[in-house]
């Protein structure tokens, strides 16, 4: 069985790897379709980790028609608003407004 998910605010690729995982140990097999990830370091080990895929910037620039069928939405909470090593402007910050 193929499961397909999409990785939003994908980070390192962190909560995409525990569902590879995951799935691997049920005898499935796991293919992400799309992955929206806007920090350029974190881009550059997504890159290197998973060559083959297509990182898609701003999520918030995506129709949500451009977004291939799924069957499993990833998403880590997108912390840049929030995080110490971020701007803390919160919510005030529209990062700090993208929630799922």
């Amino acid at each position: 069985m193929k499961i397909r998910f999409i990785d939003l605010f994908a980070g390192i690729g962190g909560i995409r790897k525990g569902l590879e995982q995951a799935i691997a140990e049920c005898a499935g097999i796991s293919e992400c379709v799309f992955t929206s990830e806007v920090k350029p370091h974190a881009i550059k080990v997504l890159e290197q980790n998973h060559p083959t895929d297509t990182i898609t910037g701003d999520i918030a620039k995506v129709k949500a028609a451009d977004i291939p069928d799924f069957d499993i939405l990833c998403a880590d909470f997108p912390s840049q608003a929030f995080s110490s090593a971020g701007n803390r402007k919160r919510f005030a910050d529209t990062k700090g407004t993208l929630f799922l």
